[in-house]
């Protein structure tokens, strides 16, 4: 295994524990989820069953729900206590009159959910945890419809740029989870069997007041450092400060800049053709009308 990839047991520990924190700190994840919306409003779909995949703590689930009235919702996470955060924040009404979503705490690469069953796949940061987009793409081919669509944004390389390379002055662990290339999930998308994969990429930059800042809010919303091959003990205090050294050299007008490639992707599952169970295709010759 990659020293690199993420260590998926410590993700959901890290998001169990961060689950009464996250909405405090989440201010890139709400920007991301809305400008989903945003691109969700040039698609037309009218889908019956719709599955947050990664819902952390159910911000999208309200946007979804008043979009898709008549469409019955899942909500999925790999942390149980950010379901229970997602469930405390219903209203009575969605109680009394069984709009609540239904919940599933489960791993988006094996999900327990019926093949051909859904409509709509949403997903909000969320895949960026896992070491591989493939899995999870064939998982998200499998549980749709044909026609289904798929809905994601994930971080890129060249998220956290300058954190990384403030810890890379100092040594040659890996301090900051790695990211995946746009072009690289398109491909993979393909590969799972989607249909014309739009893929799309933007920068947010948000600025702190010191590299201390920067990593209490990773902590907060639970995406701190889980890669297989990171340090398992506390950094040194003179190694820290090196670091914090390198860092400051980005400070622009008293702040410091922690950049986010957000990727945004959407793709269709298509409708088989019909064939034969070793692949061989059916091709239909019609006869030419008379003249």
């Amino acid at each position: 295994m990659e020293s690199f990839y993420t260590d998926k047991a410590q993700v959901r520990r890290s998001f169990e524990k961060a689950a009464q924190t996250y909405d405090g700190a989440a201010v890139l994840q709400r920007e991301v989820a809305d400008r989903m919306f945003e691109r969700l409003e040039l698609v037309k779909l009218a889908p019956a069953l719709m599955l947050d995949a990664g819902c952390g703590t159910g911000y999208a689930g309200p946007g979804l729900r008043a979009r898709y009235k008549d469409a019955r919702l899942v909500e999925l996470d790999l942390a149980l206590s950010m379901l229970q955060v997602a469930a405390g924040k219903l209203g009575l009404l969605e109680r009394v009159f069984q709009k609540r979503p239904m919940q599933l705490c489960a791993d988006l690469e094996a999900m327990p959910l019926a093949s051909n069953s859904l409509d709509l796949v949403w997903s909000s940061l969320a895949i960026q945890w896992l070491n591989e987009p493939d899995t999870v793409f064939r998982e998200f081919h499998r549980v749709l419809k044909p026609e289904g669509l798929l809905m994601f944004s994930t971080f890129g390389p060249d998220t956290l740029m300058e954190l990384r390379g403030a810890f890379a002055s100092v040594d040659g662990k890996p301090h900051v989870n790695r990211f995946i290339d746009m072009h690289d999930l398109g491909d993979a998308l393909s590969h799972a069997g989607f249909s014309a994969p739009v893929m799309d990429m933007e920068k947010i930059v948000l600025t702190y007041a010191d590299m201390k800042a920067v990593m209490r809010d990773l902590k907060a919303i639970g995406a701190h450092n889980v890669a297989v091959g990171r340090e398992r003990g506390l950094m040194g205090k003179a190694a820290f400060q090196r670091a914090e050294a390198a860092y400051e050299k980005l400070r622009r007008e008293g702040r410091l800049p922690a950049t986010y490639e957000v990727v945004y992707g959407h793709a269709w599952k298509p409708t088989p053709k019909p064939g034969f169970a070793d692949g061989r295709q059916v091709i239909e010759f019609r006869p030419r009308p008379q003249a």
